[in-house]
């Protein structure tokens, strides 16, 4: 079975529902657990992919968070020199940005809740978002967002976040939205004792939790979608990527 290397910052921040995906595409996934310890290398060489999650720390917390620096230094090998398929997930995306270059910075707002994404015209024939539609529903949860590095393809916006989702090369996606979302870990980032301080005036957690029932038929849709297309890039390679995935001239 081939395996996804998944690089975790926190406990509360799993794979979620990406976990039965890569399960179910026959792939198996080991965690690297950056908050407790940081090994001197990854084994990039025998990964089928690279997935790096979530988490509240900024990317430039690297006086904070001595991790992060190795771990850009990770990302350029994976995504730049060994061309590795490799998803990137809200704090992910940003570290995929950071590390193709570009700047991360505080958005206008926090973005928290239930919100819609605007696929944008250049995702028509992506290996991922192709098939979606012109607005899709997701669950958000972070208050930075990153500029588009150079190279990229832009392939999501929202109203409040201009950069939702890029492609780099046609194997290296950012998601800022949290594709892993489920009901169960949803559940318990509401539970947690300092949720209304975090969250602060940008979200309400009575009202994330009352639309959940609604909202997430829609987001599994999307987002299954989205992970279908990303497991079949490590399942098969990227020298087989969908041929439709890179920008025609």
């Amino acid at each position: 079975m081939k395996t996804i290397l998944v690089l975790r910052h926190i406990q509360r921040c799993p794979l979620g529902s990406i976990a039965s995906h890569l399960l179910h595409s026959d792939l198996g996934f080991c965690y690297i657990d950056l908050f407790a310890k940081v090994p001197k290398q990854l084994p990039l060489n025998e990964a089928a992919g690279l997935i790096v999650l979530g988490g509240p720390m900024s990317v430039n917390d690297t006086d904070k968070y001595s991790f992060l620096s190795r771990e850009l230094d990770w990302i350029r090998e994976a995504v730049i020199e060994k061309k590795i398929p490799t998803l990137g997930v809200c704090l992910g995306s940003q570290l995929l940005a950071k590390a193709l270059g570009a700047k991360v910075h505080p958005n206008r707002r926090k973005e928290i809740g239930w919100f819609e994404v605007n696929v944008l015209p250049a995702a028509k024939n992506d290996a991922l978002f192709g098939g979606s539609k012109t607005t899709e529903t997701v669950f958000q949860w972070h208050g930075e967002t990153f500029d588009l590095p150079k190279g990229t393809v832009h392939l999501a916006s929202s109203k409040a976040c201009g950069h939702q989702a890029f492609r780099f090369g046609n194997h290296a996606y950012g998601v800022q939205f949290h594709i892993e979302m489920t009901p169960e870990l949803l559940a318990e980032w509401l539970a947690e004792p300092d949720v209304e301080s975090r969250i602060g005036k940008d979200g309400d957690p009575k009202a994330i939790k009352k639309d959940a029932a609604k909202r997430f038929p829609a987001m599994n849709a999307f987002c299954g979608r989205l992970l279908k297309g990303f497991t079949g890039l490590c399942r098969e390679g990227v020298s087989v990527l969908n041929r439709n995935a890179l920008p025609k001239d």
